[in-house]
C-alpha cells in the first residue's frame, strides 16, 4: 500500500503528485524540446489578458490532464511493486528516465542547456523535495497514518500553488484562481476519502503537502531559461543519484537482482511514461498557464485514479466519489475563468 499511494501521487508529481509523485516524446515536445517557454507568472498573465487568454495558453490545460492522468495510471502497476525494494525501485526508474530523455532529445535535436549559478540550487531543491523527500515522507507517512490522510494532504495542492505561485511572480493571487483551488481540493478531499493518524502521520502529511508543492514552484525560476525539457531532463538525473545513494546505502547493491519481470516491466513504464512524458508534459502546462491555473489540474489525480480502477474490474466508487470527480471538475471550470497565474 505505501508504494501504491506513492506511486499514485508522484509526482507529479511522481505532479505531484506526484497529487502523489513522471518525460517520453510528448504532444507538446516540440515546444518543451527547444528549452524555451512562455513567461511564468505576471509577464505571462498580461500576454494573455491581450490574447483573450487563448493564445499563450494553448495547449496547456490538455497537457496538465494528460500529465496528470498519467500520474493517477500509477494506480494500475503500483500492485506489481508492493514487494520490491522501494528505493531500489525508483533508483532504476530514475536511471532510465533520464537515459530515455537524454536519448530522446538528442534524436529530434534539441539541445538542452546546461544550468549556471544558482538555477542548481533551484534544480537541485526540485529533485530532493519534490521527488526524493517527497517518497520518503509518502512511505514513512502511511507507517503513522491511513493513506487516504496522505492523499488528503495532496489533494491540498492547487491551494498552495494558487496562494504561492503568483507571490513568487511578484503579483496578487487571483480570487478566482483560488476560489476554484478550495473546490478543487474539496472534491478531490470526497474522491479520496478520510482516515485515521497519529501525530508523526499529519507531520509526515504536512510535510508531504510541502514537497508536493515544491516541485511545481521551485521551478518556476528556472523554467523560462531552461524550458521544460531542461528542467525535467536535470531534476530526473540529479533525482536518480539521490536514489542510487540512498538504495545502496539502505537496500544494497544486490537489491537489484530481486526484481522480477513484472518488477521491470512497472519500473520501465514509471520511468519511461510516468516520469519523462509526465515531466515534460506538467512543466509545459506550467510554462503556459502559470503555476496557480496548472496546479487546479491536481484535482484530476484522484479521479483518474477512480476511473481507472473502474476500468481495472474494481467495484464502481460510491456516491460520494463520483459527487468528488463532479466537484473537482467544476473547481477546475472556476479557477480556468481567471486570466491570472
Amino acid at each position: 500500500m505505501p508504494r501504491k499511494l506513492s506511486g499514485m501521487t508522484e509526482t507529479i508529481r511522481e505532479p505531484g503528485a506526484g497529487t502523489m509523485p513522471t518525460a517520453a516524446v510528448t504532444t507538446g515536445v516540440g515546444a518543451a524540446g527547444t528549452g524555451t517557454t512562455a513567461p511564468v507568472g505576471g509577464r505571462a498573465a498580461a500576454g494573455r489578458t491581450r490574447s483573450g487568454g487563448q493564445a499563450v495558453a494553448r495547449g496547456g490545460p490538455l497537457a496538465a490532464v494528460v500529465a496528470m492522468s498519467l500520474v493517477g495510471s500509477l494506480v494500475a502497476v503500483s500492485g506489481t511493486l508492493e514487494d520490491a525494494p522501494f528505493l531500489t525501485v525508483q533508483a532504476l526508474r530514475y536511471v532510465l528516465a533520464a537515459v530515455a530523455l537524454a536519448l530522446v532529445l538528442r534524436g529530434a535535436g534539441r539541445a538542452v542547456r546546461r544550468p549556471r549559478g544558482r538555477e542548481w540550487a533551484w534544480l537541485t531543491g526540485v529533485a530532493l523535495s519534490g521527488l526524493v523527500l517527497f517518497n520518503v515522507a509518502v512511505v514513512r507517512g502511511v507507517e503513522h497514518a491511513e493513506p487516504a490522510v496522505i492523499g488528503v494532504a495532496v489533494a491540498a495542492v492547487p491551494v498552495l500553488l494558487a496562494l504561492v505561485g503568483p507571490l513568487m511572480a511578484r503579483t496578487r493571487p487571483s480570487p478566482a484562481v483560488v476560489a476554484g483551488a478550495v473546490v478543487v481540493t474539496a472534491g478531490a478531499v470526497l474522491v479520496t476519502g478520510g482516515g485515521r493518524t497519529d501525530a508523526a502521520g499529519v507531520a509526515y502529511a504536512l510535510l508531504t503537502l510541502a514537497c508536493e508543492a515544491g516541485f511545481t514552484l521551485l521551478a518556476v525560476p528556472v523554467l523560462r531559461r531552461l524550458g521544460p525539457s531542461g528542467v525535467s531532463l536535470h531534476t530526473i538525473w540529479i533525482a536518480a543519484v539521490g536514489f542510487v545513494v540512498l538504495g545502496v546505502a539502505t537496500e544494497g547493491p544486490a537489491a537489484v537482482l530481486t526484481l522480477g519481470p513484472d518488477d521491470l516491466l512497472a519500473t520501465a513504464y514509471l520511468g519511461v511514461l510516468v516520469t519523462v512524458a509526465g515531466f515534460l508534459l506538467w512543466y509545459t502546462a506550467v510554462g503556459r498557464l502559470g503555476p496557480g491555473r496548472a496546479g487546479l489540474f491536481a484535482g484530476v489525480v484522484p479521479v483518474a485514479s477512480a476511473v481507472g480502477g473502474v476500468l481495472l474490474g474494481e467495484p464502481v466508487p460510491g456516491p460520494a466519489v463520483w459527487l468528488g470527480i463532479a466537484v473537482v471538475a467544476g473547481g477546475v471550470a472556476v479557477g480556468m475563468r481567471s486570466r491570472g497565474s
